[in-house]
């Protein structure tokens, strides 16, 4: 009697693990899936490691940007776009992580957790993928780089739509160079660098401390402050201007002007607590997201226990903040929308290949990154660079506001990080864009140009 009560217990034991394993892989392969059918060795998905399986992928504007065709990976037929967008669509083996090639692989060839890659069988390919880029717009970007390193986004700060998002180095999947992998001038080329760069941002920060200023600081439209070519803080090294602005300047003229002493001074006496909470409220330091699954470099900024010098380097965009041109984007993009910083989306929608359109969800939310009053007046200021520094006629008909940046990496200012960034004031044309450019020597005289070069093509 007790060996067979034993051998039940036994049973019971053995039916309960039974039970828990198939809980087990039922769970597993519900959450993991679509992972595991992503695996390289999967023929009906891979051929010598590249993707073959996935659906088409189309510009805004219906512009095919890759393909499958006869068991092929193809991509755009023309050169200049297999180039503009490569960092977004990716690479065929998926060495770009932020391509949409590698984050909607799952997607793309349809998995489904009931029936798999049944429609990879049934139409030789998965689901078609529309995106909010505008192939032309990107054409102009790359070309507009000239084979510099750096990158040019742009996008509608109402809808949060990314019409633009190009990075360079580039190169052509269709007649990959031989030396992509040891030369010098593919150096980060699987990089998003519009995304994932780690640039010191220069004198674009100004418009960070600009903004903490005018939330912290009562007085600061009637404050003036001294340059005569450089600052010297209590404690630290002197921080040298760029220019001799002869006395006392007014905070709307020390944005224009870009000046160094005026804006370390003002960064020095908000402090390091009023700077770090500005920062984390712009979102420096949180990563961004696309479409909800894209992610970008989080950046970097940290100025606790800051002896005055580097709190005045801070405020300049020195130091040691680092931040990626997309963090810039969202920042600008919020101050033209009265304050609020909506989602940014590269997709627009999935079809299957029967032409039924997907239900996904994408995320659709807005961010108070700031006071509509903050966003008013740091907009006129940006509109102010423009008219009085810049000029107007460099951007005829763009109604700009924007800010540039000189980034100094050492004491060549060949080496320099070039920044131009802002927005189109223009209910008709609401577009933001960054443009950021390695070995740029000046941010208004070279990344200025470019900007304007892209945007006259956008509103045209």
């Amino acid at each position: 009697m007790k060996m067979i009560t034993k051998r039940g217990i036994f049973l019971w034991i053995l039916s309960a693990l039974f039970v828990a394993g198939i809980v087990f892989l039922t769970v597993s392969f519900a959450t993991h899936g679509d992972e595991w059918a992503m695996k390289r060795y999967n023929r009906h998905l891979y051929s010598n490691g590249a993707l073959i399986g996935a659906g088409n992928i189309y510009d805004t504007n219906g512009k095919v940007l890759a393909e499958t065709k006869d068991g092929e990976r193809v991509y755009s037929d023309n050169k200049t776009t297999r180039k503009s967008t490569l960092h977004i669509v990716g690479d065929p083996k998926n060495f770009i992580s932020t391509g949409v090639q590698s984050v909607y692989d799952s997607k793309l060839t349809g998995y489904d957790i009931m029936f798999g890659v049944y429609n990879i069988k049934r139409y030789g390919k998965g689901n078609d993928m529309k995106l909010t880029i505008d192939s032309d717009i990107c054409n102009a970007a790359y070309e507009a780089l000239d084979g510099r390193k750096g990158t040019v986004g742009i996008v509608n700060y109402k809808t949060g739509d990314i019409i633009c998002a190009v990075s360079s180095p580039s190169y052509d999947v269709e007649n990959v160079p031989d030396n992509l992998e040891t030369s010098d001038t593919y150096e980060g080329v699987y990089i998003n660098r519009l995304l994932s760069a780690q640039y010191v941002p220069g004198s674009t920060f100004k418009i960070v401390t600009a903004i903490c200023a005018i939330e912290n600081i009562p007085d600061i439209d009637s404050r003036t402050w001294e340059c005569h070519g450089a600052y010297q803080p209590t404690q630290g090294v002197e921080i040298k201007c760029n220019a001799n602005h002869g006395g006392a300047i007014t905070f709307k003229d020390a944005l224009a002007k870009s000046c160094n002493s005026a804006f370390a001074q003002i960064a020095i006496e908000l402090g390091e607590d009023k700077l770090n909470e500005t920062a984390k409220e712009l979102g420096i330091g949180s990563t961004v997201k696309i479409s909800g699954e894209i992610e970008a470099f989080r950046g970097k900024f940290n100025v606790k226990n800051a002896p005055d010098d580097l709190l005045g380097w801070t405020g300049i965009g020195q130091g040691d903040t680092r931040i990626a041109p997309i963090t810039m984007l969202r920042i600008v993009s919020a101050i033209a929308n009265d304050g609020n910083a909506v989602s940014f989306n590269i997709v627009d929608d999935f079809a299957n290949q029967a032409g039924k359109a997907l239900n996904i969800s994408l995320p659709s939310n807005k961010s108070t990154l700031m006071s509509a009053e903050t966003a008013s007046q740091i907009k006129q200021m940006m509109r102010y660079n423009v008219q009085k520094q810049y000029g107007d006629s460099n951007y005829s008909g763009l109604n700009l506001c924007a800010k540039s940046g000189t980034a100094q990496i050492d004491s060549n200012d060949n080496h320099n990080i070039a920044w131009f960034t802002g927005f189109m004031d223009d209910p008709n044309n609401p577009y933001a864009f960054v443009v950021v450019v390695e070995n740029g020597n000046s941010g208004s005289r070279t990344a200025g140009p470019i900007a304007n070069k892209i945007l006259q093509k956008l509103v045209s």
